[in-house]
């Protein structure tokens, strides 16, 4: 009898060895692909004036094959504060990275640790732009800041040292995105193949200088590219917008800056000299526009084809039904929309995020979500498809229903937005945007945050009907017939800030303006 029973233990062992093993097996692998300002526009699936000029072959691929996300929002456009929120699952004033200066501190929960403690191997190649060593990470290998576009140098743990110094790094021939595509593929050829994996690979595309390997030089010669509606918004009067902002002119000056004094000029430019003497102010924006769009399109033709590439590893591998796939970038940016370059701003062009996941087993191809999705709500996603409960520190929610065409009663209704990094000429600001309206309130203030600009703006507010209005080109602030739904929506900003913690209390020159602002 004793022997029957041992010899059920130990089929039962067995068979509860070999179903955590399946289960083990059947957790899916990621790789998060993580480009910089490569913004909707520039995709050719979101519609306007580049669709038909874009080199988008892998993207409609990814899009075809996976759900595209309509109305996905960055909760702070600037790159730093951006890959924190979606590495934390947090807003900067929790995570506490707020500017371009800031690691995540030391011991910070991260999606990388989480999953690392539930059996996946994890790693990140490219640009990390956190300041800090990685945390998580079983292997890094990344970019010291911004880094270059040829040639770039790259850091692991072996040769780290903090901050942005390429000193101690490793140099590796070619263009930037076919380097960290082609050390991508080369680290998970060396994987475990009986563990998942989370692999971010990270690129610097498309960000300032918008530089593009040789092979894409040609493109767009001699062709006319479209110009944005408000193209020649050129002050603040135009739309009563309340600040300057990123003016396309200042790109051009640094063209000729980068031309005459390219050893102190902190980048090169591709495509110069590029003269803009004896242009009138229309002349010179459409010069500007047009280079500037061109290399951006250029530089996005190079992630194309990377992304191609690491698809195609993922079916030789016989491993792309049980992998997702994520593509998407870590901000908006202007393309000369409202005279602009840059992001920052609370604007569609550069509040939207472009994004496409791809997972055979779960998630239907050729779909479309209207929710309003957040870059916080990456990580939770990924926790959730990885069959591990979302943690305590995420402020954000797995979309996983929402994929798979169930979307949870209480899903949200708005995106709450704030930008630390004060500038005069692009103001410190909070607000929200929800499915038609937006309402923002630029504080003006510094708050003693590294990077920020002293110079203190007055407060002003701005509000958009995005349906009546949507490429925000009248600053409804004033209109008598918006008065209730702006009262409306700055009870909802306080009970947002309310609900995320994001409160000011140590600030007395917010609590006042909050009190003056908000009654």
């Amino acid at each position: 009898m004793r022997m029957f029973v041992c010899s059920i233990c130990i089929l039962l062992s067995t068979f509860l060895s070999s179903q955590n093993t399946i289960a083990t097996g059947e957790k899916p692998n990621i790789l998060f692909i993580l480009s910089d300002d490569h913004t909707s526009q520039a995709w050719g699936i979101y519609g306007g004036e580049l669709e038909a000029y874009v080199q988008n072959q892998n993207i409609k691929r990814l899009a075809a094959e996976g759900t595209v996300l309509n109305n996905a929002f960055c909760t702070n456009s600037i790159c730093t504060p951006s890959r924190g929120s979606i590495l934390t699952g947090q807003y900067s004033h929790i995570n506490q990275v707020y500017t371009l200066s800031e690691p995540l501190p030391k011991g910070h929960p991260n999606i990388a640790k989480t999953l690392s403690k539930n059996g996946y191997q994890t790693a990140i190649i490219g640009k990390w732009h956190l300041v800090g060593q990685p945390e998580g990470f079983d292997y890094f290998n990344v970019l010291p800041g911004q880094g270059r576009y040829w040639n770039p140098i790259l850091k692991t743990k072996e040769n780290w040292a903090d901050g942005y110094d390429a000193s101690a790094g490793k140099e590796y021939k070619g263009f930037s995105t076919d380097v960290i595509t082609d050390l991508t593929i080369q680290h998970l050829e060396k994987r475990d193949t009986n563990k998942p994996f989370l692999m971010f690979c990270n690129f610097k595309a498309t960000h300032e200088p918008f530089d593009y390997p040789d092979r894409f030089q040609d493109l767009y010669t001699d062709i006319e590219i479209p110009e944005p509606e408000s193209l020649f918004d050129f002050s603040p009067e135009t739309t009563g917008r309340t600040f300057i902002g990123q003016k396309l002119e200042k790109l051009g000056q640094r063209w000729d800056n980068a031309t005459k004094d390219p050893e102190n000029w902190w980048t090169t430019y591709p495509g110069l000299p590029y003269p803009l003497d004896g242009l009138d102010s229309i002349q010179e924006r459409k010069k500007i526009h047009q280079k500037l769009v061109k290399d951006f399109m250029r530089c996005g033709a190079a992630i194309d084809d990377n992304i191609g590439k690491l698809l195609d590893y993922l079916e030789a591998e016989g491993i792309a039904d049980n992998t997702i796939v994520v593509y998407t970038a870590d901000q908006g940016y202007f393309l000369g929309e409202h005279g602009f370059f840059d992001k920052r701003m609370i604007y569609e062009e550069s509040l939207r995020m472009p994004f496409v996941i791809r997972y055979p087993k779960k998630i239907k191809g050729g779909g479309r979500i209207d929710d309003i999705i957040l870059n916080i709500d990456f990580p939770a996603l990924l926790a959730d498809y990885a069959g591990v409960e979302k943690p305590e520190y995420m402020q954000g929610r797995s979309f996983r229903e929402n994929l798979e065409g169930e979307t949870p009663d209480d899903w949200r209704k708005q995106v709450y937005y704030r930008y630390w990094l004060h500038h005069p000429e692009r103001p410190a600001h909070f607000g929200i945007r929800n499915e038609r309206y937006k309402l923002a309130f630029f504080y003006g203030q510094p708050l003693g945050k590294k990077g920020t600009n002293k110079e203190i703006t007055p407060p002003a507010w701005e509000f958009f009907d995005l349906k009546e209005d949507p490429k925000e080109l009248h600053n409804a602030i004033l209109d008598l017939k918006y008065v209730g739904v702006i009262k409306e929506m700055k009870n909802t900003i306080l009970k947002e800030r309310k609900n995320y913690g994001d409160l000011d209390e140590g600030s007395e020159v917010m609590q006042e303006m909050l009190k003056k602002e908000f009654r």
